[in-house]
């Protein structure tokens, strides 16, 4: 199979005016090294984490799209408090797309039996017609699975289950997670079903709870409702849950948590203290849904924590065996336990339009969208 001379990949420049663009760049076709493959990318999904590179502290209720085809760019102004937040990014090309799947078109002398294999892969710069990475970023899937089923088989699935992994590391015996009826939510649920871990499910709405229910969930609160506190203080003493994953980042949920992490301690006869209960209790904020400051009213005595939670750093920290297990796991229930729903597919130009944007931005849940770079620019 001949490939072209170049390829298109997607770029996200703030520029010192104040104003950030997308768009297209023409980039020349590469050649594998020993230890390296080209990927015809043919599938990545549009996650949160994406959309932070993408556009950043911009202000995307104002963007404009000019041009078509390959001359498409976004356009979208930033206040000056986002130029003051995204200081360190003016004037680079950034590109963008964590994690996606496609084949294997060339490889290096040391990886050839890739070549022609469907993989998923994490590495960055996946908003491109091609990608070349290392032969060891690659993750082969199945000889039945598409590259829609393996875009997203890294970030949401490894994400679930490190949460988990984290859980029995540290020490406790069940979870909170928060914006549950997320796609990486459904996994997470499905995963602690079938390991007999209990975990408590947050959620904005009656419709997102009644969707947890039907899964199975047997621990679900809505914070929407005038009872959360007490609901959740409730599921939280069923439970024993000690450890949160907030994917809100900012507001008073994660504070709110600890609270009721408290709340349920002292339920629990003997357990009272001048400083608080003596069970360590520990919200991680891995994700920032809500961009206003992380607001703490320290009512929950002295054994607590809050810090920050990336997938990368935690894979680092527990090493390669424990992430090939987690990865071999992936693959066996990549149509199942971590199955991906996707609401819309795309092109890289789709990606660009403001209307379209204005769709995918919100992070709605059951809103899921996926770039196919194959597509017709």
């Amino acid at each position: 199979m001949s490939l072209p001379k170049t390829y298109l990949q997607l770029l996200s420049t703030l520029n010192a005016d104040g104003e950030l663009q997308m768009q297209l760049a023409e980039k020349e076709m590469p050649t594998p090294g020993l230890d390296e493959v080209l990927v015809r990318v043919e599938a990545a999904p549009i996650n949160p984490s994406d959309q932070g590179v993408m556009f950043g502290w911009s202000s995307m209720d104002k963007a404009t799209t000019t041009g078509t085809g390959a001359e498409t760019t976004l356009h979208a102004p930033v206040s000056p408090k986002g130029m003051r937040m995204m200081k360190a990014r003016v004037g680079q090309a950034l590109p963008v797309g964590n994690e996606g799947s496609g084949t294997v078109v060339a490889a290096g002398e040391n990886a050839q039996g890739l070549k022609g294999k469907l993989v998923g892969l994490m590495g960055g710069e996946m908003y491109a017609q091609y990608r070349l990475v290392k032969a060891m970023m690659c993750l082969p899937l199945g000889p039945d699975h598409t590259a829609k089923d393996g875009a997203a088989c890294f970030v949401n699935p490894l994400t679930a289950l490190s949460m988990v992994e984290t859980m029995r590391l540290e020490g406790h015996t069940a979870l909170v997670h928060t914006a549950a009826a997320s796609n990486l939510g459904q996994m997470l649920n499905r995963i602690c079903q079938a390991d007999d871990v209990q975990l408590v499910n947050v959620v904005r709405s009656a419709e997102q709870e009644k969707l947890l229910r039907d899964m199975g969930a047997a621990h679900v609160v809505d914070s929407s409702k005038d009872s959360f506190m007490a609901d959740l203080t409730d599921a939280i003493h069923e439970t024993g849950a000690t450890l949160a994953f907030d994917a809100t980042g900012g507001g008073r949920l994660a504070s709110n948590i600890l609270t009721a992490m408290e709340a349920a301690a002292a339920r629990t006869p003997g357990a009272y203290s001048i400083y608080g209960s003596v069970k360590h209790k520990q919200v991680y904020l891995y994700g920032g849904l809500d961009q206003s400051e992380t607001v703490l009213t320290r009512g929950y005595g002295m054994a607590w924590g809050v810090g920050g939670w990336l997938l990368p750093n935690f894979l680092a920290r527990v090493g390669h065996e424990v992430g090939a297990k987690m990865r071999e796991r992936v693959v066996k229930e990549l149509t199942t336990t971590f199955e991906n729903k996707y609401s819309d597919e795309i092109s890289l130009t789709d990606v660009l339009k403001s209307e379209v944007v204005a769709r995918y931005v919100t992070k709605k849940t059951g809103a899921k969208f996926l770039i196919n770079p194959q597509l017709p620019i």
